[in-house]
């Protein structure tokens, strides 16, 4: 995880380390405030900051409330608008209102709370830390299903007890190391996917070609397996070779990832739903490939078929198949 997608990870080290910590979470906003309901700001006793709850708009305000409250320990709900005096002066002069809970850790938020949280979030589980008006958050790993399926942190229908959805970070598995995939993973990662590229053939799965990004040389079934697949995982098949691409689709079509594409002609598309049907997939199981892959926009080389990967995926994501 990156540091905006392990705030609660890292608020718990600053208050493991002595420092002190609070996390603060956007819980409402009218107009166009810049960050979504959910979003989180990590503040250490120290100043430190991890996060956004604005994207720079009230950061500074937030973090002077949040060092009060590391001092007192209660938690404080915050809002910030044009109709405040003080609403330009900490930037939110662009029509946008939003309100902020802080919640200081050991305080309003109990320290194994937070860890509980933060273990989770790291097995790649979904949760949800409940905030009533009158105790102690609490974490709950059932009970919220259409909010974790539509990720949707917010009040529930008392309207005082806030829901923060944790849901698992995004991620992107691209099988085949191809020019397509050298656009389409540094573009996803932009929009919040953690992207892993398979490809046994190593040259083509080179750090050269892929700075920065994980890279398996493993078959791509094996390679799946071992990473797991979920609701929260894309899976892009890029090789055109179907002794590459036919046993990682397999895995997928026997999980709950929410896309798969797959590259190639109409006439490549449907030879491949006959060899999954030789397989023993069903019609139901065919009908989840997006093939072929993309949105139709009329895309002419690698980087424009890469922008019609990540739009279909985004449109699936937020809209369902």
């Amino acid at each position: 995880m990156d540091d905006i997608d392990d705030v609660p990870g890292i608020a718990l080290d600053w208050y493991r380390a002595g420092k002190g910590a609070a996390l603060a979470t956007v819980v409402q906003t009218w107009g166009s405030a810049p960050r979504r309901v959910g979003a989180m700001l990590a503040v250490s006793g120290a100043g430190e900051m991890a996060g956004s709850v604005s994207g720079g708009c009230v950061e500074g305000a937030v973090v002077a409330e949040a060092l009060e409250a590391i001092e007192g320990g209660d938690a404080r709900m915050l809002e910030y608008g044009v109709a405040d005096g003080d609403a330009f002066a900490v930037g939110l002069a662009c029509g946008g209102t939003i309100r902020i809970l802080v919640q200081p850790v050991g305080g309003a938020l109990p320290k194994g709370v937070l860890a509980d949280l933060v273990e989770v979030r790291r097995a790649r589980r979904p949760a949800a830390l409940v905030s009533p008006p009158d105790g102690p958050p609490r974490l709950e790993l059932t009970g919220h299903e259409d909010r974790f399926r539509m990720d949707r942190s917010g009040f529930a229908e008392d309207g005082e007890t806030f829901v923060a959805i944790h849901n698992p970070p995004l991620r992107l598995i691209v099988v085949g190391a191809v020019h397509i995939a050298q656009t389409l993973v540094p573009m996803a990662r932009q929009v919040g996917y953690d992207p892993v590229v398979i490809d046994p053939r190593t040259a083509f799965a080179s750090a050269d070609r892929f700075p920065g990004i994980t890279l398996l040389d493993e078959w791509p079934d094996d390679g799946v397996r071992a990473l797991g697949l979920d609701a929260r995982t894309a899976l892009v098949l890029l090789t055109h070779d179907p002794k590459l691409d036919d046993p990682a689709l397999a895995e997928a079509l026997r999980s709950d990832v929410f896309y798969i594409g797959a590259l190639g002609s109409t006439r490549t598309h449907a030879k491949r739903l006959e060899r999954m049907t030789a397989a023993g997939f069903s019609q139901a199981d065919l009908a989840r490939i997006h093939g072929p892959v993309g949105l139709d926009i009329g895309a002419a080389g690698p980087a424009e078929i890469a922008l019609s990967i990540l739009a279909q995926m985004t449109q699936v994501l937020r809209r369902g198949a």
